[in-house]
C-alpha cells in the first residue's frame, strides 16, 4: 500500500465507513457486523477503518482454514502430494477449486481489484494490532458436498457441469457477474442464477452458512470471552447472521455446527452398485461361454475394447502421454471390474510417473488455469484432467459394454 493511501485511511472516521453495518448486543458482548462488498477497495478500506479505530478487541471474518491457507500462501497448492489426492477422491473437488480460483483471477485482472482484498485487509491489520482472528466459514469443500448431497439427482450433472462451464469456458467475466460478487462471494455468484429458485441450493449455499457463522461466533466469541467483535462477512449474509444473534445462542453450539459440517454417507444402494455391476458383468460372462466358447469370448472381447477405447479416447483428448493411453487401455477394462480402483487413479498415476510435474508446474497453476488451454499446459492441471477424463471413459465403457451384453444375451444388442 502507498503512503497516500495509508494516510486516507487512518484519516477515516470508523463511523464514516461507507459499507452496511449492523451493531448486535448479546449479554456483555457487543458484534459488529460489516457488511462488505468481495470485489470493492471501499470495503477493504473500511476493514482497515475500524481496525485501526481501537474499538474492537477481535477480528472474525468469514473465511475457513483451507480458504485462510490458500490466501496466506498462495503456493499451497504445490505442498500437496497430487498422488494422495487421487487416491483419496479428491480429485473433482481441487479441480472444481482451481476453476474458481480461475474465475476469481479474471475478475481481478479486468477490475483491477482481488476479490477478497477485504478478507486480506482484516487478516493484515488484526495481526499489526495484535488482534484475535478468528476463522467462522464453513470449508468451501463441505459446502460443495453438501449441496451436491442436497440438489436432487438429475440437476447434479446440470448444476456442476454449469459451475466448471462459467468459470472455464468464456474469458471475459460479464459486469453482471462481477456485480454479482460485490454482493456475495464467489460460489454465491457462480450459483446464483441456480440459487435464486431452487431452496434446495439455497439451504447449504446461504441459510446453512448463515447459522453456520453464528455457531462459530457463540464457539469462539461467546458471550463474555470478548466485549467488542468486529464481524467481517458479505454483505449477502449480514441480515441473516443479525437475526440469529438477536435470538437465544445454544447453550453447546459445537454439536449443532459439527452436524453442519457432516455429508450424508452414500445410500447403500448407491455403495453396492458398481459391486452388482460387477456381478452382473461376470454372470453375463459365464452365460455367453456356457451358451458357447465363441459367444463367450465376444462379449469379452467386446467387454475390452469398448471399456479400452473409450478410456483411452478420453485421456488422449486429455492430452495424456502416450504410455498413459496405452496404460489405461489395457487397465480400464479390468479396474472396471474391480470397483475398489478406477481408471481414472491408474490413468494418473502413469502420467504422474511419466511426466513429472515441476516447481514452475505448481508456480504458474493459478494463472495458467485462467485460460482453457492452459489446463492442458500445465502438467499438474493436466494429471487432474486424465484422471477426470479416463474416469468418465471408464463409467461409459462400463455401461456401453453392459448394454451390449445384455442385448446379445437377451435380445438385438443396440
Amino acid at each position: 500500500m502507498t503512503d497516500s493511501q495509508d494516510s486516507v485511511i487512518t484519516a477515516r472516521q470508523a463511523d464514516t465507513t461507507s459499507g452496511p453495518r449492523r451493531v448486535v448486543q448479546v449479554g456483555e458482548t457487543r458484534y459488529t457486523l460489516l457488511g462488505t462488498a468481495h470485489v470493492s477497495a471501499e470495503s477493504a478500506a473500511d476493514v482497515r477503518a475500524l481496525i485501526r479505530s481501537g474499538e474492537f478487541d477481535a477480528v472474525a471474518i468469514e473465511l475457513c482454514d483451507s480458504r485462510h491457507h490458500s490466501l496466506t500462501n498462495p503456493d499451497a497448492m504445490g505442498e500437496q502430494d497430487l498422488f494422495q489426492i487421487f487416491r483419496q477422491g479428491k480429485a473433482g473437488m481441487v479441480a472444481a477449486s482451481l476453476a474458481l480460483g480461475a474465475f476469481q483471477q479474471r475478475v481481478a485482472e479486468q477490475s483491477g481489484i482481488e476479490p477478497g482484498a477485504e478478507m486480506r485487509a482484516a487478516l493484515e491489520e488484526s495481526r499489526d494490532a495484535s488482534l484475535p482472528l478468528l476463522l467462522i466459514d464453513r470449508d468451501v469443500g463441505i459446502t460443495l458436498k453438501r449441496i451436491y448431497h442436497n440438489v436432487p439427482w438429475w440437476q447434479r450433472f446440470s448444476l456442476f457441469s454449469g459451475l466448471l462451464g462459467s468459470v472455464l469456458s468464456r474469458q471475459q467475466v460479464s459486469a453482471e457477474e462481477i456485480e454479482r460478487l460485490k454482493e456475495g462471494d464467489v460460489l454465491e455468484s457462480t450459483f446464483s442464477e441456480f440459487a435464486a429458485e431452487s431452496k434446495s441450493l439455497y439451504t447449504p449455499l446461504i441459510s446453512e452458512r448463515d447459522r453456520y457463522m453464528t455457531l462459530r461466533l457463540a464457539e469462539d466469541a461467546g458471550p463474555g470471552r470478548y466485549r467488542r467483535v468486529l464481524v467481517v462477512i458479505g454483505a449477502g449474509h449480514m441480515k441473516g447472521i443479525a437475526e440469529q444473534l438477536e435470538q437465544p445462542l445454544p447453550a453447546e453450539p459445537a454439536a449443532e455446527r459439527e452436524a453442519l459440517e457432516a455429508t450424508p454417507p452414500p445410500s447403500r444402494i448407491w455403495r453396492a452398485l458398481p459391486w452388482i455391476i460387477t456381478l452382473l458383468v461376470l454372470t453375463g460372462f459365464a452365460i455367453g461361454f456356457s451358451r458357447n466358447t465363441e459367444l463367450g469370448w465376444q462379449l469379452v472381447a467386446e467387454w475390452f475394447l469398448i471399456n479400452g477405447v473409450l478410456s483411452g479416447a478420453a485421456t488422449l483428448a486429455a492430452l495424456a502421454h502416450p504410455v498413459t493411453v496405452v496404460a489405461t487401455f489395457f487397465a480400464a477394462p479390468l479396474t472396471s471390474l474391480n470397483p475398489t480402483i478406477g481408471a481414472g487413479f491408474v490413468a494418473a498415476g502413469v502420467e504422474l510417473w511419466m511426466r513429472k510435474p515441476k516447481v514452475r508446474d505448481f508456480s504458474t497453476l493459478r494463472h495458467d488455469v485462467t485460460e482453457l488451454k492452459g489446463w492442458w499446459r500445465n502438467r499438474v492441471s493436466r494429471t487432474l484432467l486424465v484422471f477426470l477424463t479416463a474416469t468418465l471413459g471408464s463409467a461409459a465403457g462400463t455401461w456401453i459394454a453392459g448394454f451390449r451384453i445384455a442385448g446379445a444375451l437377451f435380445g438385438s444388442s443396440p
